[in-house]
């Protein structure tokens, strides 16, 4: 049986190597396997790109994959899963943090509980900033309202998934992929694994606040019309308290003449009116917006150039050649 790993790729140069080593070792430790390794260079400023050409050279299962500007990990994630051939997928990290030698316990949970999809359930996720705790809890809160995911089901960015599945989601081709939301849209049948999350072999997080809130927004709006809806009853909600507040200060006027009604109220209305009325257009406007990209085909992601291990090799024999002649 074939896995295909696909591993997005940012500023990983220094763990990158030792990630596709313990592939190929858990692999190799399991007879009647076989693996194929898709990494994704998503434009990184440092050596990544240098990093996957040199580990095409050692390993003849390797497929690089360098994108022509920085498309995010959504984005890279879907390019290298178009080049998958395994009739199961492996999506995991390229920092070293996620477990993948536990990739085989998914397997067989996925086996006894027949489940489409198997995601970790990370029960340590080391060291965090307090803010990344509160945003994971918020972004999970959100979702299961959003998106309808069901209770005791958890997903992540390191998950095992059956063949039919990753067709499903490679279909997707709109400009705001986002996994979680492809994963509950294909399929409910997702089983867990508790695993515990490694500490960062080197170098830190290219997570900043605005791709963390650009990441959770995509989430929300790209699978789900609830915003919308929210926002309505939100609208709705306003208009009634602004009708309650009008009916209160015309009954004040009239039944107490000694009290002169100032403009406090007014403004303080009008400001909480106003800052709602902006946050819905805001919400639909952001879906209008991706509407329009959509329509304009933007790309998910630009493909620059795809080497093979065996093509790897070729290229070096041909620059020993020319060096020798």
């Amino acid at each position: 049986m074939l896995i295909s790993f696909v591993i997005p790729c940012y500023r990983s140069q220094d763990t990158l190597g030792g990630v596709v080593k313990t592939i190929e070792e858990t692999v190799k430790s399991h007879d009647g396997f076989e693996s194929e390794i898709i990494l994704v260079n998503d434009c990184s400023p440092d050596g990544t790109w240098n990093t996957i050409q040199e580990l095409m050279k050692q390993y003849d299962n390797i497929t690089g994959i360098d994108l022509a500007k920085n498309s995010g990990q959504q984005c890279a994630i879907m390019a290298g899963l178009r080049y998958t051939r395994g009739e199961l997928v492996a999506v995991s990290d390229d920092d070293g943090q996620t477990p993948i030698e536990t990739v085989f316990r998914f397997y067989d949970h996925m086996i006894e509980g027949n489940y489409d999809v198997v995601c970790a359930n990370y029960q340590d996720r080391g060291r965090r900033s307090v803010f990344r705790k509160l945003g994971s809890k918020a972004n999970d809160t959100l979702v299961r309202i959003c998106m309808e995911k069901p209770e005791g089901v958890n997903t992540s960015v390191y998950f095992l998934a059956k063949r039919f599945v990753i067709d499903e989601i490679i279909r997707y081709n709109n400009a705001y992929p986002h996994m979680e939301g492809l994963l509950l849209r294909t399929t409910f049948n997702i089983g867990n694994v508790d695993v515990d999350q490694k500490n960062r072999a080197a170098g830190s997080s290219g997570y900043n606040l605005k791709k963390l809130l650009s990441t959770w927004v995509n989430g929300l709006t790209t699978f789900s019309v609830k915003p919308l809806r929210l926002a309505v009853i939100l609208g709705m909600l306003m208009a009634i308290a602004a009708f309650v507040i009008v009916i209160i200060l015309v009954i004040i006027k009239l039944t107490r003449d000694d009290i002169a009604l100032g403009w406090t109220s007014m403004i303080a209305t009008q400001i909480l009116i106003g800052g709602m009325i902006m946050m819905v257009l805001g919400v639909i406007g952001e879906y209008i917006g991706r509407i329009y990209l959509s329509l304009n085909q933007n790309p998910q992601y630009v493909i620059r150039t795809v080497v093979r291990s065996s093509e790897a090799y070729d290229a070096a024999d041909s620059v020993n050649t020319a060096e020798k002649l």
